[in-house]
């Protein structure tokens, strides 16, 4: 049996985005990635779900919460699964459009930066974190919104 998120021994479900935005008026896109300094790692914005939310939620309100960015959600992406304290955590991802924010250093999330996907994949600490990026870069086509 699993749980939301919170106590108990089961798996850890959790969601989050890989928030872009357009470059000037060309197709090309940078993509967002947060540095969370409890980890010293640089990761896409996620978290996980509360009681009774839907991981379409979690990601919308993780991205606002840890980017200061609203976003639209695009097309669905991998689900990651690793073990973390021994748990499995399972994060469902979306491609996600940026509409604009501002950001706000904080506790969990001191910095943020927008790159290049080309550069943002060398910047993410985790390897499971760089098959989200060619998967948003191959549905490319399919989040033009």
């Amino acid at each position: 049996m699993s749980d939301g998120g919170g106590g108990g021994g089961g798996t850890v479900r959790a969601a989050g985005c890989l928030l872009w935005r357009r470059c000037g008026q060309g197709p090309e896109i940078e993509v967002a990635l947060v540095h969370r300094p409890k980890y010293d790692d640089w990761s896409w914005p996620k978290g996980k779900l509360k009681p009774g939310e839907d991981a379409e939620a979690c990601a919308v309100r993780e991205v606002l919460e840890e980017t200061g960015m609203r976003c639209v959600l695009g097309a669905v992406l991998p689900t990651s699964r690793y073990l973390t304290d021994g748990r499995l955590k399972e994060v469902r991802y979306w491609a996600a459009r940026a509409l604009g924010g501002s950001f706000r250093p904080s506790r969990e999330v001191d910095r943020l930066l927008w790159l290049p996907p080309t550069e943002a994949r060398s910047w993410v600490t985790h390897d499971r974190d760089r098959p989200l990026l060619d998967a948003l870069l191959l549905t490319w086509d399919d989040t033009i919104y």
